[in-house]
């Protein structure tokens, strides 16, 4: 176990000794941070139902229209904030079962521009810790419910060798352009690091890919 990963299982004990509901942890950070990595190492200490953000990309938007928004238009519209909240969080954080569709990256663009959703839904059991894991999950936008928001934090060159170990070389150049300015926004203007409750370096070989396209 890292030092970092000690660091967060040492503030998540603390909050669910000092709290009978379940408690909300946001794992933010840009794509290649490690934050997937990160994830599985939190499941294996806790009771955790897994929320990955990415599974409420706002599929219904065609593909095009992102390059047609701004970069703030970009952040407050990457992902569908109010089924974040009635889908998964607000179910779990009451206790009960939560279930959802996410969106069918792996299928490709429909020709409309905009992605499927996947047929069969997810469903989380209740939970002594909800884990929202991806880039923006600290947003203001659900700062109401979230107990404590977790920045993994990495220079970008490390983020970014990372991610092209792993993805198509022309997938990501696009996705570079389209949304690395909106990180630099978000981390920059609306979450900067002195705003998270804990920052953590990690530097293990992460998980997870950039699939916000």
């Amino acid at each position: 176990m890292t030092h970092g990963s000690r660091q967060v299982n040492e503030a998540i004990r603390s909050l669910v000794a000092g709290q009978a509901s379940p408690i909300v942890v946001a794992l933010d950070g840009g794509s290649g941070a490690g934050k997937s990595t990160l994830a599985s190492s939190i499941q294996s200490q806790f009771d955790v139902a897994l929320v990955p953000l990415d599974d409420f990309f706002s599929a219904s938007i065609p593909d095009a229209r992102w390059d047609e928004f701004t970069v703030e238009e970009r952040l407050n519209h990457v992902f569908d904030w109010q089924r974040v909240r009635d889908s998964a969080l607000e179910p779990l954080r009451g206790g009960r079962p939560a279930g959802w569709y996410p969106f069918d990256f792996a299928s490709g663009i429909q020709p409309d521009g905009t992605y499927r959703m996947l047929a069969d839904p997810v469903e989380r059991p209740p939970a002594r810790v909800i884990l929202l894991e991806g880039a923006y999950s600290a947003h203001p936008i659900l700062a109401d419910l979230v107990d404590l928001a977790i920045l993994i934090d990495a220079p970008m060159e490390t983020r970014h060798k990372r991610l092209a170990s792993r993805e198509e070389k022309n997938f990501l150049r696009r996705w570079h352009q389209r949304w690395d300015p909106v990180e630099n926004y978000y981390f920059t203007y609306v979450r900067p690091r002195s705003s998270f409750d804990l920052v953590v370096t990690f530097t293990g070989e992460p998980g997870g890919s950039p699939r916000h396209a």
